[in-house]
C-alpha cells in the first residue's frame, strides 16, 4: 500500500510533468518552442513556480490579487465552418437551433448581393420566420446601434444571423446582447474607462455569422467596436459571451468586394497578427482576476494564439497583394477569408495594443478624410487605414521589448534576419511594413496624408488614453499617465509620414 501511495505523483509534481510534455510535444514550427533562443513567455517555469506555489498554500487564502500576475490563459473561439458554398446551410442550422424567429442583420449595399440571396433562400426552405434589418453603419456609430437595438425589440427574436462585414456582425452581437439585457443602460457593458466595463453573465441568443469581407475576424471574436461620438473615440463591449456560435465562411461572398475594400480589410488581418503576437506574454499581465468570468478576453500573448497569429500573418504577407490586384485569383481570395478567421482566434485571445488603440481617435476625430474606393458620401478612413497607418511607428517602438520576436515578423515578410543585429529589429520591420504598404498601392503615407497636422496630436494622444484594455498590452508603454502620454506624442509625432 506504502509502494502504491508514492506511486501516485503530487498535484504540483503531476502539473510540473504535464508542463513539461507539453513543452516538448508542440508542433515542429511553433515558435515558442522550436527556436532556442527563443523567450518570449516563459510560460512552463511560470506556471511551475505556480503550481509549486499551490502544494504550499490554498489559492483561497486571502491575498491583493491586483498585485497578482496572470498565471492562467483561456482559450475560447467561435465553432467555424469553412467552404465555398456553405452559406446554403444556415436554414438548417437554425432549424437545428430550434429557432423560430430570426433578426437578420445586413447592410444595403450586402442585402443586393448573392449573399443575403442564398440567406433567403436557406432560411424560406426550412419554413423559418424571419425579418431583414439592413440599415447598419458602415463604421457604427453609438447613434446606429442604438437605433438597431430599438428595431429589433419589438420582433422579439430568439435568434440573430449576420451577414457582411464586421461593422453588420458586430452590430449584431449588440442587438442580441440588449435584446437579452432589456433593462440594462448602453454604458453598462461599455469598456471602461469610458463606459461600466459590466461582465456579460447571462447565456445570449444563438448568433450566426457570415462575414462577407476578410478582415475583421468578428466572427470568431466577443468584440463590437463603435465610435463613441460624444467622446469622439471608437470604444467597445468586449465579453466572451458576445462571440458568435457558428461562424460561416464562405469564399464565395468575398467575391464581390472592391479591391480597396480588399486592401482595407486586409490590412486590418496584417495588424490583428502583428499586434497579437507582439503583445505581453498573458503572465506579464495584471491583476490576475478574482473569478474566473473575470478574466479579460484580451490576455496577452500566449502559445496557443501565437500559432494563429503566426500563420495569418504569413498568409496575408502572401495572398493580400494578389486578392487586390486579381479578382478572379480565387485562391488568394479564399486564403485571406481564412486568414481573417485564423487571426480573429489570435488576438481574440492575445489582444491588439497600440495600432488599434491610436486606431480609434484616428479614425473617430477624421479631418475630413475619404478613402477612394469607399461608395459612401460622409468622409471615411477605413479601419484597416487607420490601424495601419501607425504600423512602422508602433514596431519601431515596442521592438526592444522582444527584438526576437520582431524578427520572426520582418522575416514573415521575406526578410533575411540572419545577420541582423537585434537592436535593429524595430526598424528592420518597420521598413518591411512601409514596403509591404507601398507595394499594395493606394495607402496613405502617414497621418499627413489623411489631413492630420501637428496641432491635432495633442486631441490623438487624449483620444488614445481612454483605450485601457489594448494599451495594457503594448509592451514599453509606460504605466504613469504622464510619460505613457509623452510616448504616445512621440508615436503620432512618428506616424505623420513613413
Amino acid at each position: 500500500m506504502g509502494g502504491l501511495i508514492r506511486a501516485v505523483p503530487s498535484n504540483a509534481a503531476r502539473a510540473t510533468s504535464l508542463l513539461k510534455t507539453v513543452q516538448y510535444t508542440h508542433p515542429p514550427n511553433c515558435p515558442c518552442h522550436s527556436n532556442p533562443g527563443h523567450h518570449h513567455h516563459h510560460v512552463a517555469p511560470a506556471v511551475t513556480k505556480f503550481a509549486d506555489q499551490q502544494s504550499r498554500r490554498s489559492y483561497a487564502t486571502p491575498q491583493d490579487s491586483s498585485q497578482l500576475k496572470e498565471y492562467a490563459f483561456e482559450m475560447a473561439a467561435s465553432s467555424i465552418r469553412f467552404g465555398p458554398g456553405a452559406t446554403q446551410e444556415v436554414g438548417m442550422d437554425l432549424k437545428n437551433m430550434n429557432a423560430k424567429r430570426v433578426c437578420v442583420v445586413t447592410d444595403e449595399t450586402v442585402d443586393k448581393l448573392d449573399a443575403m440571396k442564398q440567406v433567403r433562400e436557406a432560411l424560406t426552405r426550412e419554413g423559418i420566420d424571419f425579418k431583414v434589418f439592413n440599415k447598419t453603419r458602415v463604421e457604427p456609430k453609438d447613434s446606429s446601434i442604438k437605433e438597431a437595438i430599438a428595431w429589433a425589440k419589438p420582433y422579439n427574436p430568439d435568434s440573430f444571423l449576420a451577414v457582411g462585414g464586421g461593422s453588420v456582425i458586430d452590430t449584431a452581437k449588440l442587438m442580441n446582447l440588449y435584446a437579452c439585457y432589456p433593462e440594462a443602460d448602453f454604458l453598462d457593458f461599455v469598456n471602461a474607462p469610458l463606459g461600466n466595463g459590466r461582465p456579460i453573465d447571462r447565456k445570449l441568443h444563438p448568433l450566426i455569422a457570415i462575414p462577407t469581407t476578410a478582415g475583421t475576424g468578428s466572427e470568431t471574436t466577443g468584440t463590437a467596436i463603435f465610435d463613441l461620438v460624444s467622446k469622439r473615440a471608437k470604444t467597445g463591449i468586449a465579453h466572451r459571451n458576445l462571440k458568435p456560435t457558428l461562424g460561416i465562411c464562405d469564399p464565395l461572398n468575398t467575391r464581390t468586394m472592391p479591391s480597396a475594400v480588399k486592401a482595407s480589410s486586409g490590412l486590418d488581418v496584417l495588424c490583428h497578427s502583428l499586434e497579437s503576437w507582439t503583445a505581453i506574454p498573458f503572465n506579464e499581465r495584471t491583476p490576475r482576476p478574482t473569478n474566473p468570468m473575470l478574466r479579460p478576453a484580451y490576455q496577452g500573448a500566449n502559445p496557443i494564439s501565437d500559432i494563429f497569429s503566426l500563420n495569418a500573418l504569413r498568409a496575408t504577407v502572401k495572398y493580400l497583394p494578389r486578392s487586390v490586384k486579381d479578382p478572379d485569383d480565387l485562391e488568394a481570395q479564399s486564403q485571406m477569408l481564412l486568414a481573417a478567421t485564423l487571426a480573429g482566434v489570435g488576438f481574440g485571445n492575445a489582444g491588439v495594443h497600440l495600432c488599434h488603440g491610436m486606431s480609434y481617435p484616428i479614425s473617430g476625430q477624421n479631418p475630413g478624410y475619404k478613402h477612394a474606393g469607399y461608395e459612401v458620401s460622409a468622409p471615411i478612413i477605413p479601419h484597416g487605414v487607420s490601424v495601419a497607418v501607425s504600423a512602422p511607428a508602433v514596431f519601431r517602438f515596442t521592438a526592444a521589448s522582444n527584438p526576437d520576436r520582431h524578427l520572426e515578423a520582418a522575416e514573415a515578410f521575406g526578410v533575411d534576419i540572419s545577420n541582423v543585429k537585434r537592436e535593429s529589429a524595430g526598424e528592420v520591420l518597420a521598413e518591411a511594413i512601409t514596403e509591404f504598404l507601398a507595394e499594395l498601392g493606394d495607402q496613405p503615407k502617414g497621418l499627413k496624408e489623411l489631413g492630420f497636422r501637428s496641432e491635432h496630436i495633442d486631441d490623438l494622444v487624449e483620444g488614445t488614453i481612454p483605450q485601457a484594455r489594448v494599451l495594457m498590452l503594448a509592451p514599453g508603454l509606460a504605466k504613469e499617465l504622464q510619460q505613457e502620454r509623452d510616448q504616445l506624442r512621440r508615436l503620432f509625432e512618428d506616424a505623420m509620414e513613413h
